[in-house]
């Protein structure tokens, strides 16, 4: 204990005077201890701010309205993710009659999206059963319904009907996919598939039936104006009719359609550091028969600018829910999961930024020089006088 105790007592930076000695003492040693721990610790926080940068953040008006906005969204139909990035599961609904369209307040639509769509079919556990770039169904037959009867004429090439709906005697539906395509743009709903030669003998309907029970996964991106708009997943073909968006729901014979869904991933815009995407990993599992499920989302312009200069822009977003089931006695409600979106005027700037030398500096030196005036100086000079009047030996 006494080797102890010299040891510490060699520790006091500052030694007691005695006219041509100096003494070191025990408290001297432990305030002197104590204190260069206090000091290394905020020595390395110091240094751990000055090494990592710091971000600043600020408010801006936003001016850069007529932009492209991509949308990147990944979805199951198991459950349902400028670019809008999406992945989402829909668990009750076929790749097969699960569609997806975009529209905005401009004007501009575009309907049964392909372009940068894919699928997955999955079965009822969730492992996926196909996967492939949207467009799924069945190929065209190598041997389609003829338009001028059986017997082919000289140089003459197989042309299949399309049973009124043709823009020019020139066309040819040579599949049931080109039967629904003429059908959307003429704004007719199929309404009998196995009336149409060319889906009776594709087995439209006995694909629906096999498909009964199997999910979508649908994911990819979508480029659209940045102005407020709306994109939605739902079932059947969609085409205009009567200054009306409406789906083609009759072909599937079916009463209800189940948009229960999770969403994987959805982003408006690319990743930056602390984003945060709220409806990521959302689950919604539908109770009654049909209904339309809408996600209103505000969606705040964001630039994130890191150390190295290098720019991102990307967005983020708040959002809300609502439920729409089918109502009796009224226009029935379409089925199906609907992001309505609309842009913030105020933009949010990121920048990170490291901090200068000379401010880490100056924080060295206060550290330094703090804690030696108030744990050496102050803290000795209170026990040397505890000591002086006999309160501490």
């Amino acid at each position: 204990m006494e080797n102890i105790m010299n040891k510490m007592r060699n520790l006091d930076a500052y030694p007691k005077v005695n006219e041509d000695f100096y003494s070191r003492t025990i408290s001297g040693g432990v305030i002197t201890l104590v204190s260069s721990i206090f000091m290394l610790m905020l020595f390395f926080s110091e240094l751990r701010l000055y090494l990592h940068s710091v971000t600043e953040t600020k408010l801006i008006v936003d001016t850069s309205r007529g932009e492209r906005l991509r949308i990147n969204v990944v979805a199951f139909s198991f459950l349902y993710s400028f670019s809008i990035m999406f992945d989402i599961i829909f668990p009750a609904l076929p790749c097969s009659i699960l569609s997806l369209d975009a529209m905005d307040i401009s004007g501009e639509q575009h309907l049964d999206i392909k372009h940068d769509i894919y699928k997955k079919r999955m079965d009822f556990n969730g492992n996926v059963i196909e996967s492939r770039r949207d467009r799924i169904g069945a190929p065209k037959l190598d041997t389609p319904l003829q338009r001028h009867g059986g017997k082919l004429e000289h140089n003459e090439t197989y042309c299949g009907s399309c049973y009124g709906a043709e823009a020019s005697d020139e066309e040819c539906c040579n599949s049931c996919e080109d039967v629904r395509e003429a059908y959307k743009k003429k704004g007719w709903s199929m309404s009998d598939p196995d009336s149409i030669d060319q889906c009776k003998r594709e087995g439209f309907l006995q694909r629906i039936k096999d498909e009964e029970g199997e999910g979508c996964n649908i994911y990819g991106f979508l480029d659209v104006n940045k102005v407020a708009g709306n994109f939605h997943f739902a079932p059947g073909k969609s085409f205009q009719q009567a200054n009306m968006h409406v789906h083609d729901l009759l072909a599937f014979q079916k009463e209800s359609f189940n948009v229960s869904h999770r969403i994987n991933r959805l982003a408006y815009g690319d990743y930056f550091p602390g984003v945060v995407n709220p409806l990521d990993g959302v689950r919604w599992t539908q109770q009654t028969p049909s209904g339309m499920y809408q996600y209103f989302l505000k969606v705040v312009p964001t630039v994130y600018t890191d150390v190295s200069e290098h720019r991102i822009q990307s967005n983020q977003f708040s959002v809300t829910e609502h439920f729409k089931g089918a109502e009796v006695g009224r226009l029935q409600t379409l089925p199906g999961v609907f992001f309505f979106y609309e842009l913030s005027p105020i933009k949010v700037t990121f920048r990170e930024e490291h901090v200068s030398f000379f401010h880490f500096l100056t924080n060295v030196c206060a550290i330094v020089g703090g804690i030696l005036d108030s744990f050496i100086y102050h803290g000795q000079k209170a026990i040397r006088k505890k000591m002086e009047i006999g309160k501490l030996n």
